[in-house]
Parts: structure tokens; C-alpha cells; sequence
């Protein structure tokens, strides 16, 4: 069996959006003849921890573990937080930033570059580096952000020579948050200088979007970029029997950050609310980390009262949720690099097969697979009368019980699927 070395900040027991990507794809990849080998650090700060998901970890994956020290203790006492409590990386916050918080962006983007795991760097390369003289491996990958990951694997190339792919399961310096990290010029050319390094010296570059694989082609003058979507686990969604929702739900999983944020559905609930009907049956459930600011829109619109916020759930009910709920929330980011965001959220809504809601670009990324699929309908950020009108269309066919919906080519999206598509690409470069 062929082996590959797997550098992942984000492994179980850590929970969110950051560990399916490759947790689900090394389900696979043992069955099609590649042994995957993790290392990740062995004391990360994970921003939820799943302990359910360490019953995924396939047997045949093996675990080198590395220390790393991180300056969280530092951020939490200089912004008030909690010893405890979790920090996370995507600009969510629980209350109006402040100086504090201001100050520690500031300090974040200019001073730990690429990302708050830079400490890991050096430790990484040494101790992985001596790992591969005894066993060595046919490839490696290194996934991000954190980006740390992909000057690890970087540093160990220059010494061991193993085909490398830079997994970017999220643009480095076209992120979402890059412009509010409050960047001095000397700090963004440090980045991108850091991000070429990694663009030119990868043996291939894979991206999960053709929008950001468009951005990469630009960003490397002309590179191939390799385009591998995420997707879902069929094995996740096989329940017997399914009772849906008795009340009318709208169900968001995931972090759910300011840019996510969704007045126009707001406004058309709340024009909805007039018919007592619908507002005796109206339901929004928000699973996961959610802003401030998306609170606050909600009391606005005066919809506080049919919120249910669940602050976490092991991944395993969140699924549970999605079959059960009436309609499934998808918001895309209202940002620059919106066209190519999609989130992963958006498969599993798809191996829900319940109908889907995208607030987004209209011919963005997430929006062509929705439409191309079936799986559900597309609205601009601004478009308040036509959520509505599709609001109560689903309303009524809620309380016949005929909302369904028939989305197809889902199983192209399936972890199995995908992990085929990375083991063929793995054997290209050997």
C-alpha cells in the first residue's frame, strides 16, 4: 500500500468545519490503496471538540502527533476572555468588538504571519523530517488555512524529495476576512510573498471551488490548479426513518459570521408573520457559532421568539437536524471573493435532500450547483419579495406535507467519490 503523509491542523477530537474535509477522505482512501499518515498537533486549540468523530478515524490511518505552542493564552487574558473558552478563527464574536479585540486583530495579521500556528513551523519540519528517513511515504499534502500547514510541508520537500500537493480548502490572501485584518504594507507583502513561495514550489495545488481554482491560476501566473470539491458522507445520512419537523423550519448549521448574515430573509419572515398561520408554525434553528450582529438583525425583525440557537452539536446530530428540517439555509459570504465561496455546509444540505435556501451571487459557485442539481432555490442578497414569495409557496406545501425535493447527480458529491478523484491525482505525481 502506497502511503501518504497528511499535515492537518484540524483532527479529531476537534469538531467544525476545518476536520471533515480530510477526516471523511481518509475514510476512503485506505480502499483505494493509500495508507493515510496524519500529523497534527498534539495540543491544538480546536474551536469545538467532537468526540464523537474519533470513531470516523478509519483504522489503517496512523497519527504522529507534534506539540505546538500557540499565543491564545495571551489573547484570551488581553481580551477579557475565559482560560476555557474557545477562540475562533473567522471573525465571530459575541458582543460589538472593542479596542482590545481591534488591537488583537491588528496584532494577529501583521505580527503571526502566516496565522497564529507559525510557532509550529520549525518543530513540524524537524520532527517530521526525522520521521521520513525511517518510514517514508509516496506523497505528501498539506491542507489550510492554517496555512502554517504549507510551509511545513515546504520545509520538509527542501530536504526529502516527495511529491507535495497545497490543499487550499480556503484561499490564503483572497479570504473573506484578509482586508479586516488591518494589515500594514510590510505585513501584506510578507503573506503574499509567503503565499508564492507556496504556489510556486508545490508539486500541484488543488482548490475546492473553479472560482478560487481561477483566482490560483491568476495569483501563480498560469499554474494548473486542480479543482476538488468537498462534499458529504453517504454513510452519514442512511437512517431508516425519517420524521420531519412538525413546525415550519429554517435551519442554518455552521458558523454563521457578519458577512453571513441574511436581512433580506429577515425581512420577508417578518412580512410573513401577518398570516397567524404562518407565524404559529415559523421556526429558526441556528446550529453552531452565530455573530452578534446576526442576533441583533433577528430582535430587528422581530423574530426573536421562533429562534432556536444551538450553540454546538456533535456532527452526527447536526446531520439529524438537516433530514428533519423543512428547509436548509445556505448564506454566502457578502464578500469580494463571494463567486467562489462554497461552503461545505452546502453537500451535506444536498445528502439531506431537503430543499435548500442560497442567499447569495446568482452565478456564483454555490449557486450553479444548486440550480444544476435541483437541490433548491437561489436569491440575490437584496431580493426581500422574491424569499418571500418562495416563502410562502413552501409554506403552503409544508402544511399539505408535499415540501420535497429531488435534487440530482448528489452522489458526485460523495466523500467516496471525491476520495477516488485525489487518489488518481496522487498517482499521477508518483
Amino acid at each position: 500500500m502506497k502511503k501518504v503523509l497528511i499535515i492537518s491542523y484540524y483532527w479529531p477530537p476537534a469538531g467544525g468545519g476545518g476536520v471533515q474535509r480530510w477526516l471523511k477522505m481518509t475514510k476512503f482512501l485506505p480502499d483505494l490503496g493509500w495508507k493515510p499518515i496524519i500529523a497534527t498537533p498534539s495540543n491544538g486549540e480546536a474551536p469545538v471538540i467532537d468526540e464523537s468523530l474519533l470513531k470516523e478515524v478509519h483504522t489503517d490511518v496512523e497519527t504522529v502527533k507534534i506539540p505546538i505552542w500557540e499565543p491564545y493564552g495571551f489573547y484570551k487574558k488581553f481580551t477579557g476572555k475565559k482560560k476555557g473558552e474557545k477562540v475562533y478563527s473567522g471573525f465571530i464574536s459575541d458582543k460589538k468588538e472593542g479596542i482590545a479585540q481591534k488591537l488583537s486583530v491588528f496584532i494577529r495579521g501583521n505580527f503571526f504571519i502566516p496565522d497564529a500556528r507559525k510557532f509550529w513551523i520549525r518543530p513540524a519540519r524537524k520532527a517530521l523530517v526525522r520521521y521520513l528517513k525511517d518510514n517514508p511515504v509516496d506523497a505528501i499534502i498539506s491542507t489550510g488555512p492554517p496555512h502554517t500547514t504549507h510551509l511545513i510541508a515546504y520545509g520538509i520537500t527542501r530536504k526529502i524529495n516527495v511529491p507535495w500537493v497545497a490543499d487550499f480548502r480556503d484561499p490564503w490572501t483572497n479570504i473573506d476576512f484578509y482586508d479586516q485584518l488591518r494589515l500594514t504594507k510590510w505585513a501584506d507583502r510578507k503573506h503574499r510573498r509567503l503565499e508564492q513561495l507556496v504556489l510556486k514550489n508545490a508539486t500541484q495545488i488543488v482548490t475546492v471551488s473553479q472560482s478560487w481554482s481561477k483566482d490560483f491560476v491568476n495569483l501563480s501566473k498560469g499554474r494548473e490548479i486542480k479543482v476538488i470539491t468537498n462534499g458529504f458522507d453517504h454513510l452519514d445520512f442512511e437512517r431508516d426513518a425519517i420524521s420531519l419537523d412538525t413546525e415550519f423550519s429554517i435551519c442554518h448549521i455552521g458558523s454563521m459570521n457578519k458577512d453571513r448574515n441574511t436581512p433580506a430573509l429577515w425581512e420577508a419572515l417578518k412580512k410573513l408573520k401577518s398570516d397567524d398561520q404562518f407565524k404559529a408554525h415559523l421556526s429558526i434553528k441556528l446550529i453552531g457559532q452565530v455573530d452578534h450582529s446576526i442576533f441583533k438583525s433577528i430582535e430587528e425583525f422581530g423574530l426573536t421568539e421562533h429562534l432556536n440557537h444551538i450553540p454546538f452539536l456533535p456532527h452526527s446530530e447536526a446531520v439529524k437536524h438537516l433530514q428533519t428540517s423543512q428547509l436548509l439555509l445556505l448564506p454566502i459570504n457578502d464578500t469580494p471573493n463571494s463567486m467562489g465561496v462554497i461552503p461545505g455546509k452546502l453537500f451535506e444540505y444536498m445528502g439531506a435532500q431537503r430543499p435548500i435556501i442560497c442567499i447569495g451571487p446568482k452565478n456564483g459557485d454555490s449557486a450553479a450547483i444548486v440550480s444544476n442539481s435541483g437541490a433548491g432555490a437561489i436569491f440575490g442578497y437584496d431580493e426581500v419579495e422574491e424569499l418571500k414569495a418562495h416563502l410562502s409557496a413552501s409554506f403552503k406545501a409544508f402544511t399539505t406535507g408535499d415540501l420535497t425535493v429531488n435534487a440530482s447527480g448528489v452522489m458526485n458529491y460523495s466523500r467516496k467519490e471525491l476520495a477516488k478523484k485525489y487518489s488518481l491525482l496522487l498517482q499521477d505525481l508518483i
